[in-house]
């Protein structure tokens, strides 16, 4: 931990966060950022939020919202490559990044109904000085069987992607963050909510040109949401299972009293065995 004040504020408000209920992250910012409004610009920027949806009427589909396709208050569009409100001198991919971008959105679309099976995805390109970069957005919120359950899955892929022109092998660094949060309302057990996020980075070489990038960042993100998806199962999931198992009802403390009564009427009713002195 830093020996910095507001190091430790900030470290101190981070682990706040992660501690509270991922589906309430933009109540507990701002509540956060007006305790302590020096550091509004470092949590903006260290705490991931859940991705809003927002609609491209000129294509038609839903996309969503972050940093990555932002430019003053507008937002780009992936479908339509727009930005909305209409923002003229927003930042553009280059032709060649636009390109994979089309192809990258077209490959998550079906890796998103594969997995999913619905929901919203987004994939965003940007040029930088040691090749590009790029986040894949994925969203599934919605309800189970009845208005009893809801749900929702956010997760947030930052892939970048080193070319060197002495080599043929591109460096691959991929940082995710997913928030998973879960509730449901019955009348046997009542209201309870789960959640949480978590955050993991992975780091690989390959061979490659550019009709193998999406392949390669595809691979790389499969295997990173199956592993987080087994982690928050057994973080979360096995864990609430495991502690609600040891606890007892009271319909457990009742018929253990039950079995304490009866065993003591038996006893009482079974003649001590006399002892003699000499025994």
């Amino acid at each position: 931990m830093s020996n910095d004040p507001s190091g430790q504020k900030l470290d101190f408000a981070l682990d706040l966060m992660r501690r509270l209920p991922p589906q309430q992250i933009e109540k507990n910012l701002t509540n956060l950022i007006d305790l302590v409004p020096e550091l509004c610009e470092d949590l903006l920027s260290a705490i991931d939020q859940p991705l809003k949806v927002a609609r491209d009427k000129k294509v038609g589909k839903d996309y969503l919202l972050c940093d990555y396709n932002r430019d003053g208050d507008s937002y780009r569009s992936p479908w339509s490559n727009v930005y909305d409100p209409p923002f003229d001198e927003g930042v553009q991919p280059s032709d060649r990044l636009r390109k994979l971008e089309i192809e990258a959105n077209s490959a998550f679309e079906q890796y998103r109904e594969m997995y999913f099976e619905g929901g919203v995805s987004s994939v965003y390109f940007w040029d930088n000085d040691i090749g590009f970069a790029g986040v894949i957005l994925i969203k599934k919120a919605g309800e189970g069987n009845s208005k009893n359950i809801k749900g929702c899955w956010d997760s947030i892929h930052v892939i970048e992607v080193q070319e060197r022109s002495t080599s043929t092998k591109v460096h691959y660094k991929l940082t995710s963050t997913v928030m998973l949060w879960l509730q449901t309302n019955k009348s046997g057990s009542g209201m309870m909510n789960l959640g949480g996020s978590l955050m993991r980075q992975k780091e690989q070489d390959a061979s490659t040109s550019d009709s193998t990038h999406i392949a390669n960042i595809g691979r790389m993100v499969e295997e990173m949401e199956n592993q987080i998806r087994q982690s928050l199962n057994t973080i979360y999931f096995d864990k609430t299972k495991s502690i609600l198992n040891s606890l007892r009802s009271a319909a457990d403390g009742e018929e253990k009293a039950k079995r304490d009564a009866l065993k003591n009427e038996i006893i009482s009713k079974v003649p001590m065995r006399q002892t003699s002195p000499t025994e």
